[in-house]
C-alpha cells in the first residue's frame, strides 16, 4: 500500500486549510480528528478528490505514513496537545517528526522537547500566522526546534509557505520554543497594530464625524502609500463597506465594542516584563481590550462622568493627515518594541535569531504584513546588532519629519476626550528613549530613602546609600541655592 508523505491530526479550519494546502503542493496527506464525524464530512466536501487518506482512530493513522512520519498537530494549545502527544508516543518510531501547528506557549514547547527528543523523536513547534486564508492559500511559518529535525521538513514547508519576492515565507527560528516565542511576539505587535488602527478610526469617526464611505476612502488611499500598505489596513477598508443586510447600516456601528483575546498578546507583555523589555503600546494594546469588557460598567460610568466631548474646529483634512502619520510613527514604536523583545529574548534564552530573517519572513501569508517590512528587513541586514530601530537611518528621519503631527493629533485627542492609549504609549516610549535623563534619579532616591535599595552616582562608581533623615547642617547648606546678585543697572542699593 501507497504510504502517505504527511498527517494532519485536528481538522478544524486551520487544520483543515493546511493539510489541502499540503496536499496541493504534491504532498500525499493523512487526516485524523477525535471526532469521526468532522473526518467523514471533510472527506465528503473539501477532501474528494485529492490524495487524502482518513483515518479513525490514531494506529491507523500512524500506519498511514511514510517513515520518518511527519504528523502536523492543530489542536487547541495546552493541556489537548500534551494529551495527543502522549497518545501518538507508543505508536512512533524512533526519528519521527511531531509538529505543533497551534499557538503554545513557548515554555510549553520546550517542556515538550526537552522530553521528546532524548526519547528519540524530533519536535517542531511551528508558529503559523494568516488565518484561515493564509493557511490554504500559504501562510507565514516560524518553526522552532532542532536544525536536523526542520530540514527534514523544509521541502515541504517552503512549498506550503507564502512566497515574496526573496523567497518562502519560512526560515529555521532556532531551538527549543523559539518559533512559538516569535510567533508570540508576532501576535503582540498585531495587537498594537490593531489597536492604533482602531485609534486613528475612532479619531476620524467621532472627532471629525465622517461616515463609512469617507472612512473606506480614506483607509484604501493610505493602503496606497509605502508606509502604511499593509493587510490590516486593507481589511480595514473592506470592513467599512459592508452594510449589514437586517439594519442596512454599516455592519461596524452593529458590533459589540468589546473585544476578546486568546492569551498571545498578555504572554508577549509577561515575557517582557520578565525579559525587562518595554513594550508600552503592546501593552497598552492588551490593556484596551480588557478595558473594552467592561461593557456595563462602561454604559453606567458614561452617564455619571462628564468630560470633553466635540468636533475638530480645524482644517479637517490636515487632521485626516495628521492622524496619518501620527499611525505610521506609532506602528513604528509597536514594531520596534516588539524587535527589541525578540534581540533580548535571543540572548537568554540563546535562540540565536535573526531579526532580518523574522522581518522577511512576515512579508508574506502572515496577519502583520506591511510593506515597510521590508525597510524593517534592511535595517538588520545593514546592522545585526541594531540597538532600537528607532536609530535605524530607515525610520529616525521618518519620524523627526513627523513627530509634529503626531504630537498635535495626541494632545488634540486628549483635548476632545478621545482615549488614545497605544497612540499616547508610542509617543511616550519615542520621547522617553530620546532622553538622556529622566526622573528616575529621583524614584532611586525615594527607593534608597525607604528601603536602603541604594543607588549609583553619576561622577563616580559604586552602589551608595544615604541616611536621608541624618541631614547635617553641611548637607542642608550645600543644597540650599545661592542667592542670586542683584544686577547693578537695576539694584538700588
Amino acid at each position: 500500500m501507497t504510504q502517505q508523505s504527511f498527517g494532519v491530526i485536528g481538522l478544524a479550519v486551520m487544520g483543515e486549510n493546511l493539510a489541502l494546502n499540503v496536499e496541493r503542493n504534491g504532498f500525499p496527506i493523512a487526516v485524523y480528528n477525535r471526532t469521526p464525524e468532522k473526518t467523514d464530512a471533510f472527506m465528503h466536501t473539501r477532501a474528494q478528490g485529492k490524495n487524502v487518506k482518513a483515518a479513525y482512530s490514531l494506529e491507523e493513522f500512524v500506519g498511514l505514513l511514510e517513515r520518518p512520519r511527519k504528523i502536523l498537530i492543530m489542536v487547541k494549545a495546552g493541556a489537548p496537545v500534551d494529551a495527543v502527544i502522549d497518545q501518538l508516543k507508543p505508536l512512533l518510531d524512533e526519528g519521527d517528526i511531531i509538529i505543533d501547528g497551534g499557538n503554545s506557549l513557548y515554555d510549553d514547547t520546550a517542556r515538550r522537547t526537552r522530553a521528546l527528543e532524548p526519547a528519540g523523536f524530533r519536535f517542531i513547534g511551528m508558529g503559523v500566522s494568516g488565518g484561515e486564508e493564509g493557511a490554504l492559500n500559504g501562510p507565514s511559518l516560524m518553526p522552532g526546534g532542532t536544525k536536523s529535525s526542520y530540514e527534514y521538513l523544509e521541502p515541504i514547508l517552503t512549498k506550503i509557505a507564502a512566497q515574496v519576492e526573496d523567497g518562502p515565507c519560512v526560515t529555521y527560528v532556532g531551538p527549543g520554543g523559539a518559533g512559538h516565542y516569535v510567533k508570540m511576539v508576532h501576535n503582540g505587535i498585531e495587537y498594537g497594530d490593531m489597536q492604533l488602527i482602531a485609534e486613528a478610526y475612532d479619531l476620524l469617526r467621532n472627532t471629525l464625524h465622517l461616515d463609512h464611505n469617507r472612512l473606506h476612502e480614506i483607509f484604501a488611499e493610505w493602503n496606497t502609500t509605502e508606509e502604511l500598505n499593509s493587510f490590516l489596513i486593507e481589511i480595514t477598508a473592506d470592513i467599512f463597506r459592508y452594510i449589514d443586510p437586517d439594519t442596512k447600516q454599516p455592519l461596524v456601528d452593529m458590533i459589540l465594542d468589546a473585544a476578546g483575546q486568546k492569551g498571545t498578546g498578555r504572554w508577549t507583555v509577561q515575557s517582557a516584563l520578565e525579559l525587562g523589555i518595554a513594550i508600552p503600546t503592546i501593552t497598552a494594546a492588551v490593556n484596551a481590550r480588557v478595558m473594552s469588557s467592561f461593557k456595563e460598567e462602561r454604559v453606567a460610568a458614561s452617564q455619571a462622568l462628564t468630560g470633553p466631548t466635540g468636533k475638530y474646529e480645524g482644517d479637517a483634512e490636515a487632521f485626516i493627515n495628521m492622524i496619518r502619520d501620527a499611525l505610521y510613527c506609532s506602528k513604528i514604536c509597536s514594531y520596534a518594541q516588539g524587535m527589541a523583545q525578540l534581540a533580548a529574548a535571543s540572548k537568554v534564552y540563546s535562540y540565536n535569531l535573526n531579526l532580518s530573517e523574522m522581518a522577511r519572513i512576515w512579508k508574506g501569508g502572515c496577519i502583520i504584513r506591511a510593506g515597510f517590512l521590508g525597510k524593517i528587513q534592511h535595517a538588520y541586514q545593514e546592522d545585526p546588532n541594531l540597538l532600537n530601530l528607532l536609530l535605524a537611518p530607515e525610520f529616525k528621519q521618518t519620524i523627526l519629519d513627523r513627530q509634529n503631527a503626531w504630537r498635535e493629533v495626541v494632545a488634540s485627542a486628549a483635548k476632545l476626550g478621545v482615549p488614545v492609549p497605544a497612540f499616547s504609549a508610542s509617543l511616550d516610549y519615542f520621547d522617553s528613549y530620546r532622553r538622556d535623563r529622566l526622573p528616575q534619579n529621583l524614584t532611586q532616591a525615594q527607593r534608597d530613602y525607604f528601603g536602603a535599595h541604594t543607588y549609583a552616582r553619576v561622577d563616580k562608581e559604586g552602589a551608595f546609600h544615604t541616611e536621608w533623615t541624618k541631614l547635617d547642617e553641611a548637607s542642608l547648606q550645600t543644597s540650599t541655592p545661592e542667592p542670586l546678585e542683584a544686577d547693578p543697572a537695576t539694584s538700588n542699593a
